[in-house]
C-alpha cells in the first residue's frame, strides 16, 4: 500500500468518525435538558466536541500526505456518512434527492480517485 493511500485512509476514518460525533449531537439537541448548563454540559456533547477535535487533528495529521486538491473530495463523503447513519440509527428517510445527492458525492469522489 502506498504513503498516499495509507492517509487516505486515515482522513476516510476522520470523516466517518467526525459523522459519528456529529449524530451525537444531534440525539443530544433532540433531548430535553433541565437547564442550559446540562444542556451543553452532558456526556453526548462533551464527546462530541472531543471527537469533533480529534478528527481535526487527524486530518492535519493527513494533509501532511494528502494533496490540499484531495482532501475536500474526502471531506464529502460526510454527508453519505452522515445519510446512512442516521437512517440507521435516527431512523431518518433517505429521500429521493437525498439519494440522488449521495450517488452523485460517491460518483465524484470515484472519478477523482481514478486520476489519482
Amino acid at each position: 500500500m502506498s504513503e498516499l493511500a495509507l492517509y487516505i485512509l486515515i482522513a476516510v476514518g476522520s470523516v466517518i468518525l467526525s459523522s459519528i460525533s456529529q449524530m451525537m449531537l444531534k440525539i443530544s439537541a433532540n433531548k430535553t435538558y433541565p437547564s442550559r448548563v446540562a444542556e451543553y454540559l452532558n456526556p453526548l456533547v462533551l464527546s462530541g466536541y472531543t471527537i469533533f477535535f480529534l478528527t481535526t487533528l487527524i486530518m492535519v495529521y493527513a494533509y501532511r500526505v494528502i494533496p490540499l486538491s484531495i482532501g475536500p473530495i474526502i471531506e464529502a463523503l460526510g454527508y453519505v456518512f452522515i445519510a446512512i447513519i442516521g437512517f440507521a440509527i435516527l431512523r431518518e428517510k433517505i429521500t429521493r434527492k437525498k439519494l440522488l445527492g449521495m450517488l452523485l458525492i460517491i460518483a465524484g469522489v470515484v472519478m477523482s480517485s481514478i486520476t489519482l
